[in-house]
């Protein structure tokens, strides 16, 4: 099933996720703009219609790619924001998660993507490991108000526990969960059944596994991966993602890259069909 629903909207389940195009760090402009331009064209001829992004992420420079690339947009695109936090000069990721900060970082998406409503923000919580961090409900009357201005359409959350979720859900909808998860990195099990008890997108950051985890390489390295991989004539990371998508209906991959050719092996991973025995010895990973 190659489709499912983002709140009440049709969405293919193969996105992308454009914070890979800006500069090292996910800072400045990437070092040839031409070439983000063209993998985000080509995106869309493969199907995408959901794109992942964030005004922070440069700062302005992956949203100003996307604007240049692809305005006037395809009908059917959605365009997935964040907000909750900002860069200082030197490229540090700080919270912004005062009531302010967060209406500002909504205009300014909607400013650098040269659109009147933006289709889904999340709200990205940060652990300032400070006693006066902004609590969860005094953040999210902010989003439900721009909501009803017709600035944004969904709420979602991004970086977000069971209880904080469930603190959530009794203020505002939430259409999509964004937190860490992979076939390497499975802490979040619990949030996945979370979200499909309540029809929530699920939308998983590191669908490969961070760095930490050992990405890409560690994916190569598990047996049972690479032999499905053999068996699908796929390769191990196209197994990763089909892993995910066999993991749950409403689970939306936003696979980033900077590079044409892994764009084109990542949404082909959407065509494989993993069978009984291979989620069996997959699930064992």
């Amino acid at each position: 099933m190659n489709t499912t629903f983002l709140g009440d909207k049709p969405i293919n389940r193969m996105g992308f996720g454009a914070m890979q195009l800006a500069g090292p760090g996910v800072f400045g402009p990437p070092r040839d703009p031409s070439a983000a331009r063209a993998v985000l064209r080509r995106a869309i001829e493969l199907g995408v219609d959901h794109i992942d992004t964030s005004q922070y992420y440069g700062p302005d420079v992956v949203n100003d790619l996307i604007r240049e690339a692809l305005y006037p947009y395809p009908e059917n695109l959605k365009l997935v924001t964040k907000v909750g936090a900002r860069r200082d000069e030197a490229g540090g990721v700080l919270p912004a998660q005062q009531p302010d900060e967060l209406r500002a970082g909504v205009e300014a998406n909607l400013r650098s993507l040269g659109v009147e409503r933006l289709d889904l923000v999340n709200l990205r919580l940060v652990d300032t490991g400070r006693d006066n961090a902004i609590p969860l409900e005094a953040q999210l009357p902010v989003l439900e108000e721009m909501r009803q201005e017709g600035k944004l359409d969904l709420i979602g959350l991004s970086n977000v526990d069971q209880a904080k979720a469930r603190l959530a859900l009794e203020s505002v909808d939430v259409a999509e969960i964004q937190n860490g998860y992979s076939i390497i990195d499975r802490q979040d099990d619990e949030m996945v059944e979370f979200a499909r008890e309540r029809q929530i997108a699920f939308v998983p950051f590191f669908p490969l596994g961070s760095s930490f985890r050992g990405g890409p390489a560690r994916l190569a390295g598990e047996a049972a991966i690479v032999g499905a991989a053999d068996k699908h004539g796929a390769t191990p990371t196209q197994i990763a993602l089909a892993w995910l998508l066999a993991r749950y209906e409403r689970m939306l991959l936003i696979p980033g890259t900077s590079s044409m050719a892994h764009l084109e092996e990542n949404m082909a991973a959407a065509e494989i069909e993993l069978d009984g025995a291979d989620l069996a010895a997959l699930d064992r990973v």
